[in-house]
């Protein structure tokens, strides 16, 4: 990682590469200081929007946010600002963050210890406020930590990244679920407000026949549970095109696999895994069926084959993506040992028996992240169907920043 781009950067007056970005870093003035040798005022600017920046410097889909809009690729490629990002990033992991005492009357809880959650907690400490992040799980995370493999994320730079957030004073309670061993009702009692992030992990059904079968699984809980089989001599296939998909196809060919093959009912260029993703797959050997729709799965008590049929995109009246339509007569059966799941993410069914408003199957909040109850917030995966980390962790600053407003 280098700031070897920084001197390519123009400076737009319009920032469109902070438009792109869904935490809104200011790329443009932080890499205006980088030039000046200001590196240390570089870093504080960014840190007022975000604190995974050594990890979003790595993991984001760049190409379809900041770098997506930077007028440099119209030129000769754009800048890349996610190594320029993750670079400052790296220098100053071990530094703590500044913090004031501005809200120390002040106690929040937050649930869920994913990039969401982390972020809100983030924000809120360092205004004082002792917060207490409550997880589930043994270590903190969430997706970044039991999802995303560690060939795309560094456990050492995650890790790093997470101390440097709770040595803000951050209380860690690891395994406590919502709704086994900790309640809202009891936390309510305790707390000025309670924060709502454990996120959107369940693996959504294509509704098809067979689905039920042995050997058929969900991708998101694999990939969070370490679940995986022993794939070789067997054929895999995956039903998805986002990252979810793209990392449950490398981790398992890298198992052993012999074939693995990822079926996406549109074309290469509308899926939402990232090009660099796609890329690297294809250079492991992962096949890729584009245009192609599972019909059913095929098998007694397991899965032993897929029935598909090609599709056609079509524009639709008022959709700006393209739509996959069955081609009839276009049919054919491939053999397959295991069906991996990457067609999104649910939340869970906990969410349901809350007594929170809910809208299109998410919390519904209003724009201060607040739920139905005025002393619950709730954001990350929980309210947005988004699913990028960046966007998470946006929506923690959110509703951090908003309760720091109800505290004045």
């Amino acid at each position: 990682m280098s700031y070897e781009d920084i001197n390519r950067c123009l400076g737009c007056k319009t920032k469109p590469c902070q438009n792109g970005c869904p935490l809104n870093n200011d790329i443009t003035d932080v890499i205006g200081l980088l030039k000046e040798g200001k590196e240390k005022e570089a870093y504080q600017l960014l840190c007022n929007t975000t604190v995974f920046s050594a990890v979003c410097g790595r993991i984001c889909p760049h190409q379809k946010q900041c770098e997506g809009k930077c007028l440099r690729q119209k030129i000769d490629g754009a800048i890349h600002i996610g190594a320029v990002e993750a670079a400052l990033a790296d220098k100053y992991l071990s530094i703590p963050y500044e913090k004031s005492n501005e809200f120390a009357n002040r106690r929040v809880a937050v649930i869920g210890g994913g990039p969401a959650g982390l972020s809100c907690a983030a924000f809120l400490a360092r205004k004082g406020v002792k917060t207490t992040v409550y997880e589930k799980r043994e270590m903190l995370g969430g997706i970044l930590r039991y999802g995303i493999p560690d060939f795309r994320l560094d456990r050492d730079i995650l890790d790093k990244t997470i101390a440097k957030i709770i040595n803000l004073g951050i209380e860690v309670k690891s395994g406590c679920e919502l709704g086994k061993n900790i309640f809202l009702d009891e936390l309510k009692a305790e707390y000025d407000a309670i924060v709502l992030a454990i996120g959107a992990n369940k693996s959504r059904k294509m509704n098809i026949p067979g689905e039920e079968l042995a050997n058929v699984y969900g991708a998101n809980e694999v990939l969070e549970y370490g679940t995986f089989n022993d794939y070789h001599g067997k054929t895999v296939a995956i039903s998805g095109g986002g990252n979810v998909a793209m990392d449950c196809a490398r981790i398992i060919n890298r198992l052993g696999a012999k074939r693995t093959i990822v079926i996406y009912r549109r074309s290469e260029k509308e899926m939402p895994a990232e090009a660099k993703e796609i890329a690297m797959a294809k250079e492991e050997g992962i096949e890729f069926l584009f245009t192609t729709n599972i019909l059913k799965i095929l098998g007694n008590e397991k899965a032993e084959g897929l029935q598909l049929i090609k599709t056609e995109l079509v524009k639709r009246e008022n959709e700006n993506r393209l739509f996959p339509v069955n081609i009839k007569g276009s049919e054919f059966e491939i053999p397959i040992d295991y069906v991996y799941m990457a067609v999104g993410s649910a939340v869970s069914d906990i969410t349901k028996e809350l007594g929170l408003a809910m809208e299109w199957s998410k919390i519904k909040v209003d724009e201060n992240k607040r739920t139905s109850d005025s002393k619950i917030y709730a954001c990350g995966d929980l309210i947005d169907g988004k699913g990028t980390v960046a966007y998470a962790c946006r929506y923690g600053r959110d509703a951090a920043e908003a309760i720091l407003k109800s505290f004045e």
